[in-house]
């Protein structure tokens, strides 16, 4: 194969592989992909303005051509420097090269300067300041690329040994072109691609863009890997979560049907044998004395139970309908302890559509009835009243029996209690002093 044949064959394949590149750059869009192409570009620039038909066409003089021959190259190691970088991690996994690369980039800077003067504005000093200057950067870029191919290739993973492999390509091409320059091998007489000096040289970089081809294809499948992976995590995380949430709705579930039951108790001892015993032996000594009262006790105990049943389903009531219901249930008291049990109801009309829990005050009052004296000598006085900020206080005078025939269940506190946990409201307060019993409940906008 002739040099004249080569010459584009190798632009050809460098241009395949620069297409192949630009595509990936499209769909991944990413960085480093962005530097292969510039990477590329720049010896495609070289090698391009190295044929002298191209050359002519684009009007470079001698000078131009000198000063291209040896700055092109330089633009291609100063991307190099960054591919680098984000091919392996440098800065990270290896900072003393990093910083070492950034030195070699103000080095290049400055040498690319140095040939601008000597091409466009010395005199006298050039060619050879021009070649001395060109063989010393060869060769310190010779050095340098020795000392960080040793350092990458102690990183010891795949995508290191394909950057490792492709650079050595290079190096080695670089190399073989420099010391055939040196010697002049083939100057005179060049017919075939391997008389070409630079030959090595291109081949080194064919080679190298291969092996950095591979090693980005299988960068790439290793992003994929741990992105399935991520995903399949994320995924799992969500069925944590979406577990979690069943677990808390069935958790939420079953404390309702918790409070249903404990509805349940409370309105079995709303609705006990004792209290309905006591209320019919108070009708039946009512209807033989005084038939209207009876009357009146058969109405507002109709009234009772029918508002115990029919607040059993709902959650809320108005303080109200509370009210009304509490005076029907205070009646039935007072008709059988007759002045035994005193009460004040004090409600700012502000708070009589803020809602409760239907027989929150029914057993408070029940409450106070079963622990508490009822005597005319010693009333139970029951009080009942708002404050400014929209709470409900039920307070009663503490005149414990002696006996308590009735051991203590507080159920209908924790009846309380739960209710309030499970509508989300603030806690309702329990306070007990020498005299009183109080407790404060917030009422619900």
């Amino acid at each position: 194969m002739t040099y004249e044949t080569w010459q584009p064959l190798f632009i050809g394949m460098v241009v395949s592989i620069l297409l192949l590149n630009v595509v990936q750059w499209v769909t991944f869009r990413e960085r480093i992909y962005g530097l292969y192409t510039l990477y590329m570009l720049a010896w495609l620039m070289y090698f391009v303005f190295r044929v002298p038909e191209i050359r002519d066409l684009l009007g470079l003089t001698s000078t131009d051509w000198n000063f291209a021959r040896v700055c092109a190259p330089m633009l291609a190691y100063l991307v190099y420097f960054s591919f680098t970088d984000a091919f392996i991690g440098l800065q990270k996994r290896l900072p003393g090269l990093y910083r070492l690369l950034h030195y070699a980039r103000l080095c290049i800077i400055a040498y690319c300067l140095l040939q601008f003067w000597i091409c466009y504005l010395a005199e006298g000093t050039y060619p050879r300041t021009y070649n001395i200057a060109h063989d010393v950067i060869r060769v310190a870029m010779i050095g340098l690329a020795v000392y960080a191919i040793y350092k990458i290739i102690k990183l010891n993973d795949v995508i290191a040994r394909y950057f490792v492999v492709g650079s050595a390509f290079l190096l080695l091409g670089a190399t073989l072109a420099m010391i055939l320059t040196f010697l002049d091998a083939g100057s005179d007489d060049i017919v075939y691609f391997w008389q070409a000096p630079i030959t090595p040289m291109q081949i080194g970089i064919i080679l190298e863009l291969i092996c950095f081809s591979l090693g980005l294809g299988y960068r790439q499948r290793q992003a994929a890997i741990r992105t399935a992976v991520l995903e399949q995590k994320i995924e799992r995380q969500q069925e944590k979560h979406e577990r979690k949430q069943l677990e808390a709705e069935l958790a939420v579930q079953q404390l309702r049907q918790e409070m249903s039951e404990v509805q349940m108790r409370a309105l079995q001892s709303q609705l006990n044998p004792h209290f309905l015993f006591n209320s019919l032996n108070s009708l039946s000594s009512l209807i033989v004395d005084e038939p209207a009262k009876a009357e009146q006790f058969v109405d507002e105990m109709a009234s009772v139970y029918r508002y115990i049943l029919q607040t059993h389903d709902f959650e809320l009531t108005t303080l109200s309908r509370e009210l009304n219901f509490i005076h029907s249930y205070l009646h039935l008291l007072q008709t059988r302890y007759g002045r035994g049990i005193t009460y004040t109801i004090e409600v700012a009309a502000d708070f009589l559509n803020d809602q409760l829990p239907p027989l929150t005050l029914q057993l408070l009052i029940e409450n106070a009835v079963k622990h508490n004296i009822v005597s005319s000598d010693e009333p139970l006085k029951i009080y009942i009243s708002t404050t400014e900020y929209g709470w409900l206080i039920v307070r009663n005078n503490l005149q414990r029996k002696s006996i308590d025939r009735v051991k203590s269940t507080k159920k209908g506190l924790l009846n309380i209690l739960t209710k309030y946990k499970m509508l989300g409201q603030p806690t309702p307060t329990v306070q007990e002093t020498a005299d009183e019993f109080i407790v404060t409940l917030p009422l619900i906008r």
